[in-house]
């Protein structure tokens, strides 16, 4: 494995005292329970990274996104924790004996301060497992852990490096060049969230899956509240954070009308879909009265995460703790793995360190996604909007 633009040996040190938000969920670090809880969550979020060594991408020598990928790498993670929410569900958690992958021990860390490891949870059982107090709904999610960990290991193969997988690689590059790029170059957050909408569109595995793009809000709306559209009033305020939360309730409906209609029951039949919101939260640096908005964003079930960065530095934020951010890092170059295998290794999609941020330095330039299962999901989503936004 070769590591690409880290270099500090350290990991990070979490607080027992304050509480860790994780897509939704939160965690007390002082107690073993939540301890492990959190240490099973997180472990169980899909990790794709820099890859090398896979088949060349069509029309180029390149073999390797290693340098230039990070931000169709971070889109990829964003998507796959959607796809999880949608055929699994948030309580499922993978836990596998080995089954999880350390980073080196040679690692970048934005700090540059002391820092600890959180001990890995082993499950000599190696299967899916439900959070305490978050049963499956047999209605919706598969129910047996076998069902389950079947559908983990197909959601890593639609991810997998191969110009066949709907996901991967070679697939995000074909559709980037509607938009003017090619392998090699830096992919913005907002690009590579059009290139998923339409990864999704043309997928007949995920037909019961869709992505709405909100309208690009870099600057737009400041300081008004969410738009009649929305639930909101439109009235103004005085909270400028509510720029990013440009997104219409109509729109999006008109994706997950139908629920069920014609179709037979079961999980991958409901309709659901991923709403990306491109922003721009502050000029040449993240502007501070952005902070509390994206912490409470952070902390509803519907959020998947977030996508930023700069040129040749994208991360997958996905949580916090005070004013540190918790995130997911692409900048890992490994192996291809060939997922055709009967029995394909997981080690390498998995990571069991988390590494933090402070706020100040996340780049303003972002993609904010969220989920929504049908329309019940949507109007949970738009309140949980409406509630931030006040």
């Amino acid at each position: 494995s070769v590591p690409t633009g880290w270099t500090l040996k350290t990991r990070p040190h979490f607080s027992k005292l304050s509480p860790l938000h994780l897509l939704g969920r939160s965690y007390c670090l002082g107690t073993q329970e939540d301890l492990e809880r959190f240490q099973r969550d997180f472990s169980s979020r899909l990790w794709l990274t820099y890859r090398r060594e896979f088949p060349a991408l069509e029309g180029t020598p390149w073999t390797t996104d290693c340098g230039w990928g990070c931000m169709l790498r971070s889109a990829q993670m964003l998507l796959a924790q959607g796809l999880i929410l949608h055929l699994l569900g948030r309580g499922q958690t993978w836990d596998a004996q080995g089954q999880t992958q350390d980073p080196p021990a040679q690692m970048w860390d934005p700090l540059g301060c002391r820092q600890d490891t959180l001990r890995r949870t082993q499950d000599p059982q190696g299967q899916l497992q439900d959070l305490p107090g978050h049963p499956w709904d047999p209605q919706v999610h598969p129910q047996l852990p076998h069902e389950a960990e079947q559908w983990h290991r197909v959601i890593v193969t639609w991810f997998t490096d191969h110009p066949r997988a709907p996901f991967g690689i070679h697939r995000l590059v074909e559709l980037g060049r509607n938009a003017g790029k090619k392998a090699g170059d830096w992919y913005g957050p907002s690009i590579v969230a059009h290139i998923l909408r339409r990864a999704v569109e043309t997928c007949p595995e995920t037909q019961s899956l869709s992505v709405y793009v909100s309208q690009d809000c870099t600057g737009t709306c400041r300081g008004r509240g969410l738009p009649p559209q929305f639930g909101g009033s439109g009235r103004r305020d005085e909270t400028p954070w509510v720029v990013f939360l440009v997104v219409y309730k109509g729109d999006v409906a008109s994706l997950v009308q139908g629920d069920g209609e014609g179709s037979t029951p079961g999980a991958r039949q409901r309709r659901g879909v991923v709403v990306l919101v491109p922003v721009r939260l502050g000029g040449e640096s993240l502007n501070p009265v952005y902070v509390d908005c994206i912490k409470e964003l952070l902390k509803l079930r519907s959020c998947v995460g977030i996508i930023g960065g700069k040129p040749r530095h994208s991360l997958y934020f996905i949580g916090f703790q005070d004013d540190f951010l918790l995130y997911l890092d692409p900048h890992y170059c490994q192996p291809f793995v060939d997922t055709s295998r009967e029995n394909f290794p997981l080690q390498s999609v998995h990571c069991s360190s988390p590494r933090k941020m402070p706020f100040g330095k996340m780049d303003p330039s972002c993609t904010i996604g969220f989920y929504a299962a049908g329309r019940p999901g949507l109007d949970e989503l738009c309140s949980d909007l409406t509630r931030v936004s006040s």
